[in-house]
């Protein structure tokens, strides 16, 4: 049965009720009322003996009467408010039942991939509030669409260019018009570390956006945790000629954050350091504490940021130098993962840089233990 018509049964069931009640009212209780009043305000003690009997003939005359009356009153309320109900209920039903089917025909849409379209929202009422919901989880279904196509593009185009050129040194071996020598498998070895990489940080990626990374977060000594990193990574620095500092406050306050993932942050923001920072350049780690939070920035002077960068630096593959960071290996999942590993220690990150060309500075927080 449709909405229109249960309203429909609704109202009438509700008149029906009424009636019944009205019926026995009118019936039983109305008359007898009527009669007593009548009996005690038309008769005096002395002359109540002389009217008894032409009262009892009009009591049977008047009783049909007034039932007569009251019946065809009752008849005709009744088919007033029936009528009363149809004309209620159709309105009500349209004013109901119209953002429902408009709300279950764009699900239907949206199902078969128009992401696009949305509800025209104007009633202030709680089917406004509806519809706005569901606009809202449309844009994110839309959102989420898009991601997803943006995802498996990139993925796509991660992935070709690595078994290109492991199909095109294969095929050139098999030829024999390349020498089978350390130095060709070595590429090929390469190659596939590459796409071995792309693989790990896709399964990191998903872990993370899915929640599935155990967080343990326990009181740590920040500037312990930065030391043990940079002292790890120095080497690396030191191969590319760029100077590693480390900026600690004499008094720093304890951290409540995950030991693992906070080497595993620090790593990563570091190397994208190391990655986007010429040869005889800096990058220096400071912590500085603020309200209650630990601030810990990686400073470089490395190629800088543009501010639609900063906005979209954090995204999954993206690059501000794409070349660069391909040939080096990179993928554009390492920062992304570190956004979700920071969030889920309850802070926060982001970018800063002048502009391109003179260096950037990422910060991130943890909350103070």
């Amino acid at each position: 049965m449709k909405l229109s018509h249960k309203l429909f049964v609704s109202y009438l069931m509700v008149i029906g009720v009424s009636l019944v009640v009205l019926s026995i009212a009118t019936s039983f209780i109305a008359p007898q009322n009527f009669w007593e009043t009548l009996h005690n305000r038309g008769m005096g003690a002395g002359n109540r003996g002389g009217m008894m009997e032409h009262l009892e003939i009009l009591d049977a005359q008047l009783d049909v009467s007034v039932r007569a009356s009251v019946n065809n009153a009752l008849i005709l309320a009744g088919g007033a408010a029936v009528l009363t109900a149809v004309i209620v209920s159709w309105f009500v039903s349209q004013r109901i039942v119209r953002p429902i089917r408009a709300v279950v025909d764009l699900s239907q849409r949206i199902a078969s991939g128009h992401y696009e379209e949305r509800l025209d929202a104007r009633t202030g009422d709680e089917l406004g509030e509806l519809m706005t919901s569901f606009n809202q989880m449309a844009s994110v279904l839309a959102e989420s669409e898009t991601t997803r196509r943006q995802l498996l593009a990139d993925v796509t185009h991660e992935l070709k260019t690595p078994l290109a050129s492991i199909k095109g040194y294969m095929e050139g071996l098999q030829d024999n018009i390349l020498p089978a020598i350390p130095e060709t498998f070595q590429i090929v070895h390469r190659e596939a570390a590459r796409l071995q990489r792309l693989v790990e940080d896709l399964q990191e990626l998903s872990r993370v956006e899915s929640g599935q990374v155990p967080i343990q977060p326990q009181t740590l000594d920040p500037a312990q945790i930065v030391q043990v990193v940079v002292e790890r990574m120095q080497p690396q620095f030191s191969d590319k000629n760029i100077a590693l500092q480390v900026e600690i406050p004499p008094v720093l306050p304890s951290v409540r954050a995950d030991h693992d993932r906070l080497e595993q942050i620090l790593t990563n923001l570091l190397g994208n350091a190391l990655q986007y920072s010429p040869s005889a350049g800096k990058v220096t780690v400071c912590l500085k504490p603020s309200d209650h939070m630990l601030d810990i920035a990686v400073r470089d002077t490395g190629i800088g940021l543009a501010p639609e960068d900063r906005e979209r630096i954090f995204q999954r593959f993206y690059r501000v130098d794409k070349s660069r960071s391909r040939a080096s290996g990179g993928s554009g999942i390492g920062l992304t993962i570190t956004r979700y590993l920071v969030e889920a220690q309850g802070g926060r990150i982001w970018a800063e840089s002048p502009g391109p060309g003179q260096g950037s500075t990422f910060h991130f927080t943890l909350p103070a233990a």
